[in-house]
């Protein structure tokens, strides 16, 4: 039994080396040299844009081992790109009070001022702490700690491109994790035996909504516009559907509405036509919830009402 954290490298820019154009190289044995911390584990070594679903099941099997094994919290690291989505993914599925933090890199190792390093160190701190117990997943990058749930890639390459809406659940100071709130962890969802297909697809103006015709898939999120809006094509192909719905609000803060409007391609009209609507959760964090109720054979509805709003 080991009670220090344990890390898992996924890729990532964290990893990338290269005398021009760079791609992921170091292990997880590289990145963690002079931090005290348990198990190690290179996972893989791939690009965040490339993760994919059973990589990340893949993931979370080796870290609850290590937890149930008697680590303190595990640490993963992997790509920026998709990291607002893995953090969502381990969140849902997390049955722990140890927390499990994903952490990254803005710029290689090459760089000038490269953040890897704090951000792994910080990740580990955060992971270590007991206050942190009872979080759930947890994203640190640039000294923020971040709730899983309302994360998300703000800006493409600045250090501080990670933000949340209403703001960070707290930040690393001096070495250790300060919270503004209490913890607060929802129930895990049980381990999905598949992940079934689930494209992402925005409203946007003069959009028929035919390519929902066309699709052959285990479900849609639509990022719709405003509070949960579409075009009146939208709407009809959203009633030919023949699998469930989501629907989003595409402007990246704020929840979905239920009642206030009602015309054609409305929120109130869509729920009538059977769509679920995803609450505060954003477009990409409302496909990693569907692909996962999906594959473990939840009641797509119910799932969405416990972890689309706040009450």
């Amino acid at each position: 039994m080991d009670s220090r954290v344990a890390v898992a490298s996924l890729g990532g820019t964290i990893t990338m080396t290269g005398s021009g154009a760079v791609s992921p190289t170091l292990g997880a044995k590289d990145l963690v040299a002079g931090l005290d911390v348990g198990e190690i584990a290179t996972l893989a070594t791939t690009p965040g844009a490339s993760l994919t679903f059973l990589t990340l099941l893949e993931a979370f099997d080796w870290a609850d081992e290590q937890v149930s094994r008697g680590a303190a919290g595990v640490v993963i690291i992997q790509g920026t790109d998709t990291l607002e989505e893995t953090a969502y993914f381990f969140d849902c599925l997390w049955p722990h009070e140890e927390p499990v933090v994903v952490t990254g890199a803005m710029r290689h190792p090459g760089l000038p001022s490269a953040d890897g390093p704090a951000n792994l160190a910080a990740a580990v701190a955060v992971a270590a702490a007991r206050n942190s117990r009872g979080r759930g997943s947890l994203l640190v990058l640039n000294d923020e700690i971040h709730a899983a749930r309302w994360v998300r890639k703000g800006h493409s390459s600045l250090l501080n491109a990670f933000e949340s809406f209403p703001g960070p659940l707290g930040l690393v100071v001096e070495g250790a994790p300060r919270y503004f709130h209490p913890a607060h962890q929802l129930p895990a969802l049980s381990r999905p035996l598949d992940v079934p297909a689930v494209p992402l697809i925005e409203a946007t103006l003069d959009d028929d909504g035919s390519l929902l015709d066309w699709l052959n898939v285990g479900g849609v999120v639509v990022a719709a516009t405003g509070v949960g809006h579409v075009s009146a094509g939208m709407a009809e192909a959203i009633s030919r559907a023949r699998f469930p719905v989501v629907v989003a609000s595409r402007t990246g803060a704020g929840t979905t509405f239920r009642a206030t409007y009602g015309f054609t391609g409305s929120e109130s009209d869509l729920i009538a036509r059977g769509a679920v609507m995803a609450g505060w959760l954003c477009p990409r964090k409302a496909r990693v919830l569907l692909r996962l109720a999906l594959g473990a054979k939840q009641p797509i509805e119910g799932v969405f009402a416990a972890r689309g709003e706040i009450f």
